[in-house]
């Protein structure tokens, strides 16, 4: 068997012998890895690496002089980070057996950093094993971390032929693992010829390649960087196989993600969104737009507090703090694909009820039912379609959810069955901090609580009390179906008296006043890890509660970023089963398979042109993350907005799949009705447009439910071939039929927008515009957003009215966009808007529309078949 030994000094080329053998050095692309001997009929390699015989400690590395010297001739934009979890002197450094070479000035890669090879885990034999194939990785020696786990287990599964599955766990100590949603589907049986991917592995030090089979084209290759596995520290290396990257939420990040040492740390956290800050989601989730316009992308199910590094080789390394490896990467092949295949394993959004997709508007500070009530009339008396009247936490005594306040909302009930006959809908805030100093006897939802046993406890068993806004609260444990049980009868008993239709549950990182608790935090490693990553406050407890707090399932040192979802879930369960109709949540919150119960908003952002550009990749971003009924805060929650910046937020959000206008206590009122006229009727004209492509819209909603599409959706995933669209987000499409280019900049009445090659149609005139694929200036005075209709496609709309209750009622009418070929196709999901399961009970009609050019040859005209 031939020997090679990879070494990153490219201008290296020595002869040597290694135990007889002749081995020559190579140049070493951590991008490309040559395949060695096949054994027997896996797909099964290994590689042997010229690493000097030693005795498998880092030092060992210094002792054999010549390669260490030889592995430390690295790249600085391809070292690999030794000193990760400290800061190291260069004596430290050494210690480790990794290279110090300081770069003065250059504040992006690690002085300290490994060389290559550097001594890991050797990896056994692969045998069958139920799901796949299984082998043991041993170390000789431990590695620099504290309780290193010497001993692992591989699990290598081929799910489908579009995704490949790897499990890296300690065989000897049960450690806690994220479950998946119940009925996701399972292995296939395939044929290898199928797969779209060849793996290969690297016996020592171990590492894994997988590639796309069609190009070769390496997607991922871990052999670039040691595996690391200790108790508080998993970390796993990878090259990348293009510098186009997204996901990795939740962050105030563009789309395309900034691989120049860039750190993004997943841990949720109560923080307005802004650069550089952990924030309320946590997805561990990226897609790759490779070069030819294919696509693939990984998913690490984990949900400890996550730091990933990206960096110009370009490369990803992943550290949790906890749990286990376990990694599917979606070959794809597009990019589309990638991210069915990713809800495959997460679970498919849900359906929402039709009045969801219609206009919101909330604020924190309609004191009373009068001022809530007046919101809404002011809405409909100045033409304005407004669905879904919205309270925050004032309507609550004291603060204490479940409650309302007898003088400023003693007729809430009577209001809330004004609304429903007026055809509207009305959601209030449901925050899941309990109230724990009500005095006995007045607050059943702590006391009802307290003897079922439903609330999280600290170190030492008592129930844990932090601070929220009705003052020290106990938490509910969402992992214990006691208390989903619980926490059903307490939205039972509210709604009895106050018939909600769906339920805003905010402060769900979990968010607490106080670090930890109001008693504090024992000092444990679960506190004070031996690696925290870099997050807001400095402690994995700042803004939240104890790590040490105990769970049914765990510890919240593990379950901490499943918070908002598993309250979701019980939300969710409550309300079909208390209103017997499907179910509106919104979260803020949230985590992988959040979309099969919740929409999601992004939180608290600014009144300013900046947070209004970023929430389009922010959208666009938990399209890919599966929850495609997501929206910023319209006009912004916090500062003053002003009236332009107001109207444009309202012409973008119009085309948010969740529409909601909210506001902060303090600032100046961004209802539309209170400006001027001239702005009103910009955003009358946007509620119009909205409204009249519900239809629309909900289709596109359909489509998500049963087949994982996309609603909001990046240039990039519907033109992958098209290098003008990688990095847009500052346009996006509606399905594959609408193009929104929205004004973002104070002050312009045109803006330059990227057309994709084909023919577009002004929506609202029907003007022609043949594209080659070309940025244009387009109009945009402040009572337009421009929008263009794909060639072939027809659109289903209706006539718009005050709420979608009315509008439904409407007549339909089609907006048919010809080809150059003269043709055009659309469809249209229609059921009753709120019933359950109309789709898997086949209670909707559906209908597909075609069109073909008449004979006459005029542009436009056409004949429509349904």
């Amino acid at each position: 068997m031939l020997l090679l030994s990879l070494s990153l000094l490219a201008s290296l080329h020595l002869l040597f012998s290694n135990e007889g053998r002749l081995v020559r050095s190579v140049h070493y692309d951590p991008n490309e890895v040559t395949a060695h001997k096949k054994l027997g009929s896996s797909s099964y390699y290994y590689y042997y690496p010229g690493v000097p015989k030693s005795d498998g400690h880092p030092e060992s590395l210094q002792r054999s002089g010549t390669s260490w010297q030889t592995g430390c001739s690295v790249a600085p934009e391809s070292r690999f980070d030794c000193g990760r979890d400290r800061l190291l002197s260069q004596e430290e450094c050494e210690e480790r057996g990794c290279c110090y070479a300081p770069l003065p000035g250059s504040a992006g890669p690690p002085w300290c950093f490994y060389p290559a090879p550097y001594p890991g885990y050797t990896m056994g034999r692969l045998t069958p094993s139920e799901r796949g194939q299984t082998a043991t990785l041993t170390r000789a020696s431990p590695s620099y971390l504290p309780k290193d786990v010497s001993t692992l287990s591989l699990e290598v599964m081929n799910e489908t032929p579009g995704c490949f599955h790897v499990v890296l766990k300690d065989p000897s100590s049960q450690r806690y693992e994220v479950p998946l949603p119940a009925g996701r589907p399972q292995t296939e049986a395939f044929q290898d010829q199928d797969a779209l991917y060849t793996t290969e592995y690297q016996h020592d030090p171990f590492g894994f390649v997988v590639r796309r089979k069609s190009s070769g084209r390496v997607l991922l290759n871990t052999t670039v960087a040691p595996l690391l596995f200790a108790d508080q520290y998993l970390q796993l290396s990878t090259a990348l196989a293009s510098s186009l990257v997204s996901g990795l939420g939740e962050h105030y990040t563009p789309l395309v993600l900034d691989l120049n040492w860039t750190s993004l740390t997943l841990w949720n956290r109560d923080m307005a969104p802004h650069a550089d800050a952990n924030l309320y989601g946590s997805h561990p989730f990226y897609i790759v737009q490779e070069e030819d316009g294919l696509a693939h992308g990984v998913f690490l199910l984990n949900s400890n507090a996550i730091e990933v590094t990206l960096q110009p080789t370009p490369a990803l390394t992943w550290v949790s703090t906890g749990g286990i490896l376990d990694l599917y990467i979606f070959l794809g092949p597009d990019p589309q694909s990638v991210i069915r295949q990713y809800l495959q394993i997460i679970g498919y959004p849900m359906m929402p009820p039709y009045w969801s997709l219609g206009f919101h508007l909330c604020r924190w500070g309609y004191a009373t039912t009068n001022a809530t009530r007046m919101v809404a009339q002011r809405m409909h008396s100045a033409n304005l379609p407004m669905d879904v009247q919205w309270n925050d936490l004032d309507y609550a005594d004291k603060r204490r959810v479940f409650t309302f306040d007898p003088l400023r909302f003693g007729d809430l009930p009577e209001m809330v069955q004004e609304f429903h006959k007026e055809g509207m809908k009305y959601i209030l805030i449901l925050d899941p901090g309990i109230s724990s100093t009500s005095p006995p006897g007045t607050y059943p939802p702590f006391e009802d609580g307290v003897k079922r046993d439903v609330f999280l406890k600290n170190a030492t068993g008592q129930i844990l009390i932090g601070k929220v806004w009705p003052g020290p609260t106990a938490f509910p444990d969402f992992t214990n179906p006691e208390a989903w049980q619980w926490w059903e009868d307490c939205i039972r008993g509210f709604y009895s008296k106050v018939p909600v239709d769906g339920l805003w549950i905010d402060m769900n990182e979990p968010s607490s006043f106080v670090q930890g608790s109001v008693e504090g935090c024992p000092d444990s490693e679960l506190e004070k890890p031996p690696y925290t990553p870099r997050v807001v406050g400095g402690q994995l407890n700042s803004g939240t509660i104890c790590m040490s707090a105990q769970q049914k399932l765990s510890s919240h040192y593990n379950l901490h970023n499943l918070y908002g979802l598993t309250e979701a879930y019980a939300t969710h369960s409550a309300l079909m089963r208390i209103r017997g109709k499907r179910p509106f949540v919104l979260s803020r919150s949230s985590f992988p398979g959040i979309g099969r119960f919740s929409g999601v908003w992004t939180g608290d952002v600014r009144s300013d042109w900046e947070q209004l550009r970023f929430s389009i990749p922010a959208v666009l971003q938990f399209s890919l993350f599966g929850v495609p009924l997501v929206g910023a805060d319209i006009c912004g929650f916090g500062g003053n907005t002003t009236e332009e910046l107001c109207v444009r937020w309202m012409q973008l959000g119009a085309f948010y799949p969740f529409m909601r206008n909210h506001n902060d206590k303090p600032n100046a009122p961004q209802e539309p009705y209170v400006f001027g006229q001239k702005a009103q009727a910009a955003m009358r004209s946007a509620l119009n447009l909205r409204y009249s492509l519900l239809p629309f819209l909900y289709t596109l909603f359909h489509h998500a439910h049963t087949s994982a599409d996309t609603v909001a959706r990046p240039l990039f995933m519907e033109f992958p071939t098209d290098p003008n669209c990688r990095t847009i987000d500052r346009q996006f499409l509606w399905g594959s039929s609408l193009l929104i280019s929205p004004v973002l900049e104070q002050g312009a009445v045109e803006l330059s927008a990227y057309v994709p090659a084909g023919t577009w149609y002004q929506l609202h005139n029907g003007q022609p515009f043949p594209s080659s694929g070309q940025y244009v200036q387009l109009p945009a005075p402040l009572e337009t957003i421009n929008v263009h209709v794909r060639e072939g496609h027809i659109i289903p709309q209706q006539e718009p009215a005050l709420t979608t209750a009315a509008s439904r009622r409407n007549s339909f009418f089609l907006t048919v966009a010809l080809s150059t070929g003269g043709w055009a196709w659309g469809d249209l999901f229609w059921d009753d808007g709120d019933s359950l399961m109309t789709f898997e009970t086949q209670n909707y009609c559906y209908v597909n529309f075609t069109a073909e050019q008449a004979l006459s040859g005029k542009s436009g005209s056409g004949s429509v078949n349904q």
